[in-house]
């Protein structure tokens, strides 16, 4: 004769699933317990969800752009000491992953005809100090009303960008307006050395542009004709902001549309986006640590 408790588990059918699934019925018992109360769970499922919060909170702030790498760097500038495949671990449970870059496309029309400097560079872009190369370079956006073009300039030093322009003509005058932008915000002095390092495309050649470099005191590069590696630190950031800005939508209705995005995404870049090659900082924070170290060696001095 079956007690009331046996009828019980038949009406329930717990017993049945469990014999099904190979599970004991207080093992089934204890994970419905912990459902309905997750004061009962783990210690590691409640650090788990703890964790999962601070990790949604830092993918979102980078517009979800960090991956799992970039997401526990910041999540230890933060403090939070958290081993990096706990983060790989709950990010793939959450379905969160950072952005991938796509194919470059080349935007370099040069003129075979045209008097170019030297390369001062050979690739070597890594200097020792800010204000020592800028690389420049543009890209090109899809939009309603048809193409948009976008240039940047970049310090070397921290990768931060000094200068940038959007246009909807890729004219000689739309790149001296990011380089104009540049030195308003950096004012390179005669004995900075700075050089100033392009690819051979025909508006970086013009002579308004080549006549504003010697006014500014900057030393004019160029690179080969067809070769993206001697430029390639450039090429790199138009391939990040394609991938963290263009990419990231459908289509884009106008120039201004892109133009608002990349303001705030290069204030973000050069503000908050971590670095690998930096050692996880930011550009300005690198740019920061410099000059820090700067004024102490004077003041120790």
């Amino acid at each position: 004769m079956m007690s009331f408790i046996d009828v019980h588990r038949e009406d329930l059918g717990i017993e049945p699933i469990c014999r099904e699934l190979a599970i004991a019925p207080s093992s089934y018992h204890d994970h419905a317990a912990r459902l309905a109360d997750p004061a009962k769970r783990s210690a590691r499922a409640r650090r788990d969800d703890d964790m999962c919060e601070q990790i949604r909170r830092v993918h979102e702030a980078s517009f979800g752009l960090y991956g799992s790498r970039k997401v526990w760097h910041q999540l230890r500038r933060e403090g939070l000491d958290v081993a990096k495949c706990t983060v790989e671990r709950l990010m793939r449970s959450m379905r969160l992953a950072g952005i991938r870059r796509g194919k470059k496309t080349i935007t370099t029309v040069s003129n075979p005809k045209a008097p170019c400097p030297l390369d001062k560079v050979n690739r070597e872009f890594r200097v020792d100090r800010p204000n020592a190369l800028w690389v420049v370079d543009f890209t090109y956006v899809h939009t309603w009303a048809g193409f948009v073009y976008v240039a940047f300039v970049i310090d070397a030093y921290a990768r931060r960008i000094v200068g940038w322009r959007v246009s909807t003509s890729a004219t000689a005058g739309f790149v001296l307006d990011a380089l104009e932008q540049a030195i308003h915000a950096r004012r390179p002095g005669p004995d900075d050395g700075l050089i100033h390092h392009s690819d051979r495309g025909v508006q970086y050649l013009a002579m308004n542009y080549t006549q504003r470099l010697a006014e500014a005191n900057l030393v004019p590069s160029v690179g080969s004709v067809g070769d993206s590696y001697d430029n390639a630190l450039a090429e790199t950031i138009n391939g990040l902001y394609k991938a963290e800005v263009i990419w990231r939508q459908r289509s884009w209705p106008s120039a201004s549309a892109v133009e608002m995005a990349t303001l705030s995404w290069v204030d973000w870049y050069n503000n908050h986006r971590l670095f690998g090659p930096l050692g996880y900082i930011p550009p300005a924070e690198a740019e920061a640590n410099y000059y820090a170290a700067i004024e102490t060696l004077d003041m120790a001095a």
